[in-house]
C-alpha cells in the first residue's frame, strides 16, 4: 500500500465502553461518525443489539464494523441451527475474534480495521463482557473496557478513579453517562449524544437515548 493510498483512508473516531456490574453489563456509545476532520453522521448507532442475547459495539472503519456485525449475526444463527443450542457469549466472542483475525491477514489492499466490545447473557442467566482488539485477540472483561476508540484515554482515566467492584446496574448506567460526557468534552472524534444498553438475565434493554444539542450563550460580561 503506497503513501497516497494510506493518506486516502478515512478513519473514524468514537467512544464505546462496557461496564461489568453486580447484576449484568452496561454498554454505551456516542453517536458521532467522522471521516478525518469531517463529521459524517451525528446520529450513528454504534452500540447495536444483533440478536436476542447480544449487544455489539465497534470502533474503527464504519463499513468494517457494519459488515462484521452482519456476519456475526448470521454465523451465530447458523451455529444455533446446526447444533440445536444457543451459542454462549464466550463462543460469540471467539467467533468475532476469528473474523477479526482473518480480516487483517487475508490479502487485501485495505485490511479490516475495527475493534469490538461484545456483551450478552447466557442461557444460565450469567451476563458477560468481552473485548476483541483489531488484530483478533479476545479478552474477557471483569470490570470495564473501552477498546481502542479515540475516546478511550478519557474514558479509561475516568473509570480508573470512579469504578468500584459490585456496582448496581443503576450505578453502572450513571457511570457510563459520565464516561461518555467526559470523552465528548475532549475527544474530537466523539459527540452528539449517547446510547446505553443494559444486559441482564432478564434480557436486553435500551435505557438511555440522549442527543447533544449545541447552544449559543451570550458571554458578554455586564459590569
Amino acid at each position: 500500500m503506497d503513501a497516497e493510498l494510506k493518506n486516502s483512508i478515512l478513519k473514524t473516531g468514537t467512544t464505546i465502553l462496557g461496564i461489568v456490574c453486580k447484576d449484568g453489563v452496561v454498554m454505551a456509545a456516542d453517536r458521532q461518525t467522522s471521516a478525518g476532520n469531517y463529521v459524517m453522521d451525528k446520529n450513528a448507532k454504534k452500540a447495536v443489539q444483533i440478536n436476542d442475547y447480544l449487544v455489539v459495539s465497534g470502533c474503527g472503519i464504519a463499513s468494517d464494523i457494519r459488515r462484521v456485525e452482519k456476519i456475526l449475526s448470521a454465523e451465530l444463527k447458523l451455529k444455533e441451527l446446526r447444533s440445536k443450542s444457543r451459542p454462549t457469549v464466550k463462543q460469540a466472542a471467539a467467533l468475532l475474534s476469528n473474523i477479526n483475525y482473518n480480516g487483517i491477514r487475508q490479502p487485501s489492499m485495505i485490511p479490516q480495521q475495527a475493534g469490538f466490545l461484545v456483551a450478552g447473557f447466557n442461557e444460565d442467566g450469567t451476563a458477560e463482557l468481552y473485548s476483541i482488539e483489531p488484530a483478533g485477540t479476545s479478552m474477557k472483561v471483569e470490570d470495564y473496557d473501552a477498546n481502542f476508540g479515540s475516546g478511550m484515554p478519557y474514558v479509561i482515566g475516568f473509570l480508573e478513579r470512579q469504578y468500584k467492584e459490585g456496582l448496581s446496574l443503576k450505578e453502572g448506567i450513571e457511570l457510563a453517562k459520565e464516561s461518555i460526557k467526559s470523552s465528548t468534552q475532549r475527544d474530537m472524534g466523539s459527540g452528539y449524544g449517547m446510547d446505553i444498553f443494559t444486559i441482564t438475565k432478564d434480557g436486553i434493554s435500551k435505557v438511555v437515548e440522549q442527543e447533544i444539542i449545541p447552544e449559543y450563550k451570550d458571554s458578554k460580561n455586564d459590569q
